[in-house]
């Protein structure tokens, strides 16, 4: 029998590099394809088109873009779980090529500058805020931006050196991250820790009511998260949100 051949509809971009950013977490460089082009907060969906070794959940996965539009790489980053798919984008040969399709989602940073943005980010959930950060602060965008990341340890969390340098350049930009799990870090933390929770909000935040929320992170974390805002008061449609299951 014939292998099945793969519709070719969308883009072919190549494997530029992976670095292993976080513990079991790592950063996946991709060429940008012509005329790709996507809103920061957006995703993709990723295709193999001949791993070396498949399994039951396929060749295929959804990820966020974790780049900026005013760069000219696709930057991806995930976890590194067990499965057929993750061991074959760490071993591939970088020039790999690979099938990209049209960026999607909603999950953007909402036009009018006059309401603050939260993002609440929850482990591998700070890949969409990371490519918005980074483009408002190179647009200079006008939205003041509250960006609460919650790891267990420092070990365990991307980009945090990065997100600090976003930080004394954009000063509409706030980073408060926190750790739930410093017990097993080496590292010392003297920022916040525990989950993210109301009296954290209260904390860095004037008002909890007026902002646009944002969730990203593990579906547990989300709606554990989105609970608690609704219970303070917060409007429903202020917030909006995006699961991360199995990543």
């Amino acid at each position: 029998m014939a292998a099945k051949e793969i519709p070719m509809a969308g883009y072919v971009s190549k494997l530029l590099n992976r670095v292993e950013v976080a513990q079991s977490t790592m950063v996946f460089h991709f060429e940008k394809p012509t005329g790709f082009d996507f809103k920061p907060g957006q995703s993709a969906d990723l295709t193999l088109m001949n791993p070396p070794e498949t399994d039951s959940e396929g060749n295929t996965r959804t990820f966020s873009i974790a780049s900026a539009p005013f760069e000219n790489r696709l930057v991806f980053v995930t976890r590194m779980r067990d499965t057929a798919f993750k061991r074959s984008l760490k071993n591939i040969a970088l020039g790999t090529a690979v099938k990209m399709d049209s960026a999607m989602g909603s999950f953007t940073l909402h036009k009018n500058a006059a309401k603050p943005a939260v993002f609440l980010a929850g482990g591998i959930g700070i890949t969409p805020f990371f490519s918005i950060v980074r483009q408002a602060d190179h647009d200079h965008a006008p939205h003041k931006l509250h960006l609460f990341c919650s790891n267990r340890r420092p070990e365990d969390t991307p980009f945090l050196d990065i997100l600090r340098g976003l930080e004394k350049s954009n000063p509409n930009f706030k980073l408060i991250c926190t750790m739930t799990d410093m017990a097993k870090s080496t590292k010392e933390w003297r920022e916040e820790t525990g989950l993210i929770d109301k009296e954290m909000l209260s904390r860095h935040l004037t008002t909890l009511q007026g902002p646009i929320y944002y969730i990203a992170g593990p579906p547990a974390m989300v709606g554990g998260v989105r609970k608690m805002l609704v219970a303070a008061n917060v409007d429903e449609d202020d917030i909006r949100t995006e699961d991360f299951a199995g990543y």
